[in-house]
């Protein structure tokens, strides 16, 4: 495989076929939604009694039945996202942002190699892929207009706040969660994010780099 710099936007050329960086980062980003989206659904079908209200996600990371499945596609998810964040970064060459998506790949990463039941590490981790899993989306946010960057900034903002609640609701005061229980709240921190990043994924496959540089400039609608 050859790389190719290209107006800061890598052209990598495989056996004469030729792949932009920004849009394998749409690809990966739109796999690593899907991907553990759809891992969390078919884990919590399986693992038996397991409460969505009551039950951590990470809990399926310990359960005999699904540990492999969930700590697997938690480690894919970190890695897709620090290949997708590096891929993306040729493209907007911001470094903090770059920097965002590296903290939240490695979070996911150290979740899934220390699940929960590995102590304060796995605590560590997950709070770290909480966090800047949405504030990746907030600072991408600063590179999109129109509709994308109101979904991003939605996203982010809810998955900020219900941060926030479960970080209340962890201390002690358990009515923070609201009638959602912490299995919900959870479930509020990572699904508008992962949706986000589906629909984020299929818009860079989409999108020109000039559009890209197009859009993140003040007034383009």
């Amino acid at each position: 495989m050859n790389q190719i710099e290209s107006n800061n936007d890598v052209v990598l050329s495989l056996r004469g076929l030729t792949f932009r960086s920004r849009k394998l980062a749409g690809v990966l980003f739109f796999v690593l939604a899907a991907q553990f989206m759809t891992v969390i659904m078919l884990a919590a079908a399986m693992a038996p009694d397991y409460d969505f209200g009551a039950a951590a996600i990470s809990d399926l990371g310990v359960l005999p039945e699904t540990a492999l499945l969930f700590n697997g596609s938690l480690v894919l998810v970190g890695l897709l996202n620090l290949l997708g964040g590096y891929l993306f970064y040729q493209s907007h060459g911001r470094r903090w942002l770059l920097g965002i998506f590296a903290v939240a790949g490695v979070g996911a990463v150290g979740a899934g190699l220390f699940p929960l039941d590995t102590g304060g590490l796995h605590g560590l981790f997950a709070l770290l892929a909480f966090l800047f899993f949405n504030l990746q989306a907030l600072g991408s946010s600063a590179r999109l207009s129109g509709v994308m960057r109101v979904l991003a900034v939605l996203a982010g903002s809810i998955g900020i706040l219900f941060v926030v609640l479960m970080a209340i609701g962890d201390a002690g005061n358990a009515a923070a969660f609201g009638p959602i229980g912490h299995g919900g709240t959870e479930r509020m921190i990572v699904y508008p994010v992962m949706l986000w990043m589906l629909a984020f994924g299929g818009y860079l496959l989409g999108t020109s780099r000039r559009e890209l540089e197009d859009d993140s400039r003040p007034g383009s609608a």
